[in-house]
């Protein structure tokens, strides 16, 4: 080899030395990529990829080159962050999860809470006592005061706690007698979430708030503390012992310091406790539930009883209770005291043993159906100075036996009604249901200790008599300002006056077996209700005991009449014709009448002019009803002498229709009365006698009384119909009891005796024979006819030849008979068939240029405006354009003017005129309405070229220059020559005059007065 090859070679190698050398540092070549860094170990490197997004991927692999992938399918659950990496060239991913979950997904929740009291136990199996502790927890809570947790190992027992809002750490040892503790001074009973870690360890004794804002030296404390060493012999250190974890409370501790809020993350060593079932459940839990809300326990509604739900605290509530109601979820209620059970006499008495304020409000639920009974009675050792007893179904309250005040609405309707009396240093007040019902000022009263306080009744019977007798029925929750009136205890505690006597007082509100006598008639089932019952009644009955019998739903009158319900019974209404030559009808009491009889009803219909309709005597005393002359008349004869009345009616009667007479006592508190007499219900028509009378008790029995007429062989019988007559109120019947399909009921009743009626109301057959003539058609109107006639006969019967023209049919014109009917020869100015419509002459006028047509009798006229004339208005006046005219035309006034037969008016000044249809007109004018005017300028009496202007009566000449004169008669052309050369000659004298003095001064000094 040649010595510049051996030296090439030797270069190389030395060369090859030193670049080995330089490469033992590999980071020099930056050999990690997107964001990585390098890092030597030992002569070798490593890359750290960087845990930040690059270029929107996360790298690995040994140069940070490999795109990760492991988190695009991941699994991560509750917002867990997911990190992907690489094993063994696989790619994979774990979950990073959030505060309160735990798992390889994050898929369990460590949150939990306690919104009761309650507590969790866990146990743990420890091989030494002596074992460091370590415990981690997250909380949030608005207690000051509770027990976060416990954990007790043998007779060793720590506690973490809030204290005043504020972390406390406890140790406790048997052999000690003095607890270690530790405290924090920040308060942390915000609601806010805090960790915190207690901690022992050896000799070591730790509490540590791990708040981001919190600084370390306020945050964190430990001491050291004595080592505690088992005893010789004890062998605690070699024998296992269990560890308890209690959390939120221990479930002999209460419910003083338990717990309320969230907690998540417990940390118990290096294993973290979750609630609910698997192994690392604890192994005892209550009221324990899963995460944290925010829910208010309010929108449960957990107040019973229409409580109202107020938020207090951490997820806790209190309840406004309304009274009667208590508790804490107000479902313990009063027990309402029953009074009076089964009619029994029963009272209670308490005593007041305070002094209550110069105002006092009495209160108590009341439920009854009595009308009275006294509720409660204040008394003192002298006297009783306040009574609240029911009057009238009301409640009234009194104070010092003056001072009454009485509601105003009812209480006894069977439900409980809220009664308050206030007492006032000044005054009384009433209030049910917060309603208030009365107030009156008083003079001062006070409730004073020794006081008793009476309630449904007092011990001496007759001193409750005098307020209504003792209270029937329920009182609930009586008050005193807020002390209690408690009959019966109740489970939660309340303050109350001492209960001195209870004497037949039940507890509950039950109400008496109102059907334990059956009070339902008729076969009415009873049902029992709240102090009273209903009664479930058959069919036909009616009533609140079935009592009333529905008798005409039973069917009982013949098919020809009409039932109608009586309080007792029933009658059997029809209508029923009595003819003059038939029999009478006769009745008679029962004897079994007990009402007072001071009246008569009686329906009937007649054309008769004198009939009797009712007619009953007995000894001296008799009544007699009948028509005389057309008006129905009341006759009767008390038992006295001078007892005779006389009464009839105002108007007619006898006319076929149907009348209702009532004849009345006018005063029945007395025993003799004047009678009045009420015809078809119009009381201010009514007529009332002049004498007086007794009743009609001599009716009730052993009287005939006589429908019809007055008794066998008289004359003047009725002849119509006749419908219901009472007497006393109590129906003459026209069927007897064998008639009907059932008896009538009722006790007082008068009894047919004789007669039979015809039944339904018909007259006399007076259309047969017809009695109409010459085709005329008979009109039944009951005993009358009426004959309806042809167009050409008249008369009572068609009998007579009609003479159309008596009803004066044509209107302006003369009427003459035709075999048609009638023929109108109609006035001047009117037409039609009656001559009734007015022709009008001006429907097709020749009025010109605006005139305005004038109607006349006859024929028309034209009234022209200004500058035009003729009969038409078709002439124009003609005008002169250069004339002014200085006194217009007048207005004239227009008289309106009329008779009978037409209206019309007179124009131009005209006056109404005795000449029938005439004007008096002024001068210059003509015309029927004064509506011309005569032209003064016709004759042309203006000379030598001159203008007439025609006047109201005269005319005016209008001139030429050289004419003057009323005819335009005079010649004035010189003179005019003359008055022209004079007029120059003035004016040339005047402006000679003006320039001739143009240059002279002025005489008149303007400023003289200013020169001072």
């Amino acid at each position: 080899m040649s010595r510049a090859a051996i030296f090439f070679w030797m270069i190389l190698l030395l060369y090859a030395g030193v670049s080995s050398e330089e490469n033992i540092n590999g980071c020099d070549t930056n050999p990690c990529m997107n964001g990585g860094v390098c890092v030597n170990q030992d002569g070798q490197y490593k890359c750290q990829c960087s845990q930040e997004s690059y270029n929107g991927h996360l790298y690995g692999g040994p140069y940070c080159t490999v795109v990760l992938l492991g988190c695009e399918r991941h699994w991560c659950q509750n917002s867990a962050t997911c990190y992907p990496y690489l094993d063994k060239g696989r790619h994979r991913y774990s979950c990073i999860c959030p505060e309160g979950f735990t798992g390889t997904k994050c898929q369990t929740s460590t949150t939990f809470s306690f919104e009761e009291s309650g507590f969790m136990q866990v146990q743990t199996i420890l091989t030494n006592a002596f074992e460091p502790l370590n415990v981690t927890l997250s909380f949030r809570t608005l207690q000051e005061v509770a027990t976060l947790l416990q954990c007790q190992v043998e007779d060793q027992l720590l506690t973490l706690e809030l204290v005043g809002g504020r972390l406390r750490h406890t140790l406790q040892r048997a052999q000690e007698t003095e607890s270690i503790l530790l405290e924090l001074p920040g308060m942390v009973s915000d609601g806010r979430w805090h960790t915190v870690k207690a901690s022992l360890h050896n000799s070591m004794f730790g509490l540590s708030l791990r708040d981001p804002s919190c600084p370390g030296d306020t945050c964190n404390i430990e001491v050291q503390i004595d080592k505690a060493e088992p005893e010789l012999g004890s062998g605690l250190s070699e024998l296992t012992v269990i560890q308890n974890l209690y959390i939120g409370g221990r479930e002999e501790q209460g419910t003083a310091a338990s717990f309320l809020g969230c907690m998540r993350d417990v940390w118990l060593d290096s294993r973290i406790v979750v609630p609910g079932l698997g192994p690392r459940a604890p192994i005892k839990q209550f009221n324990v539930k899963q995460d944290c809300s925010d829910w208010d326990r309010c929108k449960e509604n957990p107040c019973q009883n229409r409580g109202r739900c107020v938020k207090a605290g951490w997820r806790s509530f209190s309840c406004e209770c309304h009274r009667p109601y208590e508790g804490e979820r107000c479902l313990d209620e009063y027990v309402a005291a029953r009074f009076g059970n089964e009619d029994l006499e029963s009272y209670a008495m308490f005593t007041v043993d305070d002094s209550p304020s110069d105002s006092t409000t009495v209160s108590m639920f009341v439920r009854t159906r009595r009308s009275q009974g006294l509720l409660l009675v204040l008394s003192n050792s002298t006297s009783q100075y306040l009574r609240a007893w029911l009057e009238d179904g009301k409640i009234k309250v009194q104070i010092n036996n003056f001072e009454s005040l009485l509601g105003r609405e009812a209480v006894n309707d069977g439900h409980f009604h809220l009664i308050t009396v206030l007492v006032e240093p000044e005054s009384l007040s009433l209030f049910m249901s917060a309603k208030r019902q009365g107030r009156i000022p008083i003079r001062r009263v006070l409730v004073q200790a020794g006081d008793a306080v009476y309630v449904g009744g007092l011990p001496d019977r007759r001193a409750s008599l005098a307020f209504g007798g003792y209270f029937k029925g329920c009182i609930q929750d009586p008050r005193i300002n807020s002390r209690r009136l408690q009959f019966y205890p109740v489970s939660v505690p309340v303050s109350s006056y001492r209960l001195e006597t209870l004497l037949n007082v039940t507890r509950g509100c039950t109400g008496d077996d109102s059907c334990s006598i059956n009070p339902c008639l008729n076969g009415g089932v009873c049902y029992s209700m709240w102090d009273d019952f209903t009664c479930s009644c058959p069919p036909n009955t009616a009533g609140q005991r079935c009592e009333e019998v529905k008798w005409c739903e039973l069917s009982p009158c013949p098919s020809t009449a009409m039932c109608q319900a009586h309080s007792q019974g029933f009658e059997c209404a029809v209508n029923v014709s009595l003819r003059s030559d038939s029999h009478m009808i006769t009745y008679r009491g029962n004897g079994k009448i007990k009402r007072y009889l001071s009246s008569i009803s009686i329906h009937f219909r007649t054309r008769q002019q004198n009939a009797t309709l009712l007619h009953a005597e007995q000894d001296s005393q008799f009544i007699t009803i009948s028509i005389q002359d057309g008006h129905v008349v009341l006759e009767l004869q008390g038992e006295k002498q001078a007892s005779y009345v006389y009464i009839t009616s105002l108007d007619l009667v006898n006319d076929g229709q149907w009348h209702r007479a009532d004849f009345s006592m006018d005063s029945t508190a007395i025993q003799s009365s004047r009678w009045r007499i009420v015809l078809d219900e119009h009381w201010e028509k009514s007529s009332i006698s002049f004498t007086a009378s007794e009743d009609l008790d001599f009716l009730k029995e052993d009287v005939d009384i006589i429908l019809g007429g007055l008794g066998p062989n008289s004359e003047g019988n009725f002849a119509g119909c006749l419908g219901l007559v009472e007497i006393g109120g109590l129906a003459l019947p026209y069927y007897s009891d064998m008639e009907m399909n059932l008896p009538r009921p009722q006790e007082e009743h008068f009894l047919r005796t004789s007669g039979t009626p015809y039944f339904g109301c018909w007259g006399s057959n007076v259309c047969e024979p017809d009695p109409c003539q010459n085709g005329g058609v008979c009109e039944d109107l009951f005993d009358l006819f009426k004959c309806h006639c042809p167009s050409d006969w008249d008369g009572q019967r068609c009998e007579s030849t009609l003479d159309t023209c008596a009803s004066n049919p044509c209107v302006h014109g003369a009427c003459r008979v035709v075999s048609a009917g009638y023929e109108c020869s109609c006035d001047v100015g009117y037409t039609g068939r009656r001559c009734e419509l007015e022709v009008d002459v001006c429907a097709h006028h020749k009025c010109s240029n605006g005139g305005t047509c004038l109607r006349g009798l006859k024929r028309y006229a034209c009234l022209c405006p200004r500058n035009t004339t003729g009969p038409f208005c078709r002439e124009r006046v003609p005008e002169l354009p250069w004339y002014i005219d200085r006194f217009p035309y007048p207005k004239l006034p227009v008289s309106f003017c009329g008779n009978e037969r037409w209206n019309y008016s007179c124009f131009n000044g005209g006056n109404c005129s005795s000449v029938e249809d005439n004007c008096e007109c002024l001068p210059g004018f003509t015309g029927q309405w004064c509506e011309l005017e005569l032209d003064e300028c016709a004759s042309d009496p203006c000379l030598n070229g001159g203008f007439c202007r025609n006047l109201i009566n005269r005319f005016q000449c209008v001139c030429e220059m050289s004419f003057a004169g009323d005819h335009c008669q005079i010649d004035v052309s010189d003179f005019y020559v003359y008055v022209f050369l004079l007029l120059w000659q003035n004016i040339f004298q005047l402006l000679s005059y003006l320039i001739l003095r143009l240059d002279d001064d002025p005489e008149v000094e303007w400023n003289a007065a200013n020169d001072d």
